[in-house]
């Protein structure tokens, strides 16, 4: 029996027809869906119209029997979004506001949670519950404490001044891991103008205090999360919107003994 031959494709052909594909998907699910109405009354069907599967792999984490909700409007520039499992309610950053906002999952209100904050962009929370947040406008990273006070994590690094921390994340050792692409003090939108003093990179928190440059071979570290074992870490890259070669792209490298990173390549 002659097999079948399959046209070669290269690298740009290929991604050139697996983006035809993704752009033909999602121009036949708008024409099917409805017009979003957002009064908060949910889709006359299930699965929402508006929720899309793009890539197969993902469609064990599609719940289909949940719309999409509107929380808030009103922000200039929202960001930053952690959830809080155990107080139930998620928290975000308006940046240029200078403020953060926190919805209740009780009863879906949303109120200023602080103000000033910082120009803070990014939030998590740690293994105790503690919110830690990244700082445009005074260049650190915080953690707010059970009683109310801030404790500084970082504001420095070889004697200098951070750039502007971005977002970061926790691992279970207790380790803050953080980007500091340098956006927030490029203007004075989002932070306080100054020069760059360091090159943008990606840092460590040990949990004595110790802070480490985990790599530096990226453009504008920014969205930062781990692998669910922990053992890789990813980093959005978004240096085209300043750098004229850099690649619009997310890195990742693996995890060697929770400290240290190698190999990095493109995901």
């Amino acid at each position: 029996m002659s097999q079948l031959k399959l046209p070669a494709f290269d690298r740009r052909s290929f991604l050139q027809a697996a983006a035809s594909a993704t752009l033909g998907a999602m121009l036949v699910s708008a024409a099917r869906a409805q017009k979003r109405d957002w009064s908060g009354q949910n889709p006359t069907r299930y699965p929402d119209p508006d929720l899309v599967v793009l890539d197969d792999r993902c469609k064990k984490y599609f719940i289909g029997n949940t719309p999409i909700l509107r929380l808030h409007t009103g922000t200039l520039w929202a960001e930053g979004c952690a959830w809080n499992g155990s107080g139930q309610y998620l928290v975000w950053s308006d940046i240029p506001n200078d403020r953060q906002l926190r919805w209740l999952n009780e009863d879906g209100h949303v109120s200023v949670f602080r103000k000033p904050a910082g120009y803070s962009n990014g939030n998590t929370f740690d293994y105790q519950g503690r919110q830690i947040s990244f700082e445009h406008g005074n260049r650190r990273v915080v953690r707010y404490e059970y009683d109310g006070k801030t404790t500084i994590l970082a504001d420095k690094y070889s004697g200098k001044p951070l750039n502007a921390p971005n977002d970061g994340i926790v691992h279970p050792d207790g380790a803050v891991w953080f980007t500091d692409p340098g956006y927030g003090i490029l203007l004075d939108y989002e932070g306080h103008k100054a020069d760059l003093e360091l090159k943008e990179a990606i840092y460590r928190i040990d949990p004595s205090g110790k802070i480490e440059k985990m790599a530096d071979d990226i453009y504008k570290p920014n969205g930062i999360c781990f692998s669910p074992d922990y053992k890789k870490l990813y980093v959005a890259d978004t240096g085209a919107s300043h750098y004229k070669d850099a690649p619009k792209n997310i890195k990742v490298w693996d995890v060697v003994d929770a400290k240290k990173l190698a190999n990095g390549r493109e995901f």
